[in-house]
């Protein structure tokens, strides 16, 4: 089971978008928070990622060269600029064609060019997966002298895309970006050193807690107790229920429920099963207990949910 592809999907509530930034300096470019991530590719140029004056102080001003990468895990407002003096601009100058996730915004003066690719991703925030929750604030990744060759050919691809759109693109560019988010945390998660990996970058290669959480993923509905978890992980039950809090921040059966709830709100949101398959496939065997389980963890009723969702 691939935890970090349904990690995200489980917080998935739109389809991504992405912008072709084109800026002659000197420009600058405010960008207003967004329900979801972000993330920034500079294609060719140079230019600074500015965080705004009411940004925490740990966020610093990040220089951006050609390769690098920028993945804003909370979709933060901020500004890229060709210098951290110019003044930014809304950006009103954005165009998108109806119904389509290509857009493009070209600004700025005559001097030197910066060409980024810009996008977001529809994320729920309210309730992020611990993985999504304890990545960086700000990930800066470089893909220069051949580092991550295959988040460097998903950019190009990317970046074609919205180059030259053609037949096909409206479909193509929103898979990419989906691909463009796991290569981003996967180039993340292979640059952190094993000796230095805590959290989740620790758990989903750990050779206790790695085989529970893939087989929590896989069948949420099984009877899972610590001790079955324990014993696939080859450890007592003492031993993984502790190994297993400290690397994903909570107890085994706590995750469990979690991914339960998880689970069933993404088959409510993208399904038309009845509740009682809902139920059951998220481990409950009664639709009232399933019910009562999901009012206290959403603070609505799953039927209520559902109409709400497919409202939005």
């Amino acid at each position: 089971m691939d935890i970090l592809t349904e990690a995200l999907a489980s917080m998935r509530t739109g389809h991504p978008a992405s912008v072709r930034t084109n800026g002659r300096a000197p420009w600058g470019l405010r960008l207003p928070p967004v329900a979801g991530a972000g993330f920034h590719v500079v294609l060719y140029g140079t230019c600074w990622l500015l965080p705004l004056d009411d940004a925490p102080p740990h966020l610093k001003p990040i220089p951006l060269s050609p390769g690098d990468v920028v993945f804003l895990r909370d979709g933060r407002g901020h500004i890229l600029a060709d210098q951290p003096s110019t003044p930014a601009e809304e950006p009103d100058a954005e165009r998108y064609r109806p119904g389509s996730p290509i857009g493009s915004v070209t600004l700025g003066g005559d001097g030197p060019e910066t060409s980024l690719l810009c996008g977001n991703y529809h994320l729920d925030q309210g309730r992020p997966h611990p993985l999504v929750r304890q990545l960086p604030e700000v990930i800066h990744l470089s893909t220069r002298h051949g580092r991550h060759p295959e988040l460097s050919a998903a950019v190009q691809l990317l970046g074609s895309e919205l180059e030259n759109p053609r037949i096909g693109s409206d479909g193509i560019v929103p898979t990419l970006i989906d691909s463009l988010l796991l290569y981003i945390l996967r180039a993340w998660l292979d640059d952190q050193p094993p000796a230095d990996a805590r959290g989740w970058a620790a758990a989903l290669s750990d050779s206790a807690v790695a085989p529970a959480l893939s087989a929590v993923h896989a069948d949420p509905a099984a009877p899972w107790t610590v001790e079955s978890l324990a014993e696939r992980a080859g450890l007592s039950r003492a031993a993984f229920a502790r190994r297993f809090a400290a690397l994903v921040g909570e107890p085994p059966m706590a995750y469990l429920t979690r991914w339960r709830m998880t689970t069933a709100a993404r088959l409510l949101r993208e399904s038309d099963a009845p509740l009682t398959t809902v139920a059951a496939r998220s481990g409950y065997g009664s639709e009232f207990a399933f019910a009562k389980a999901f009012k206290r963890e959403y603070g609505q009723a799953p039927g209520s949910y559902r109409r709400l969702a497919r409202a939005a």
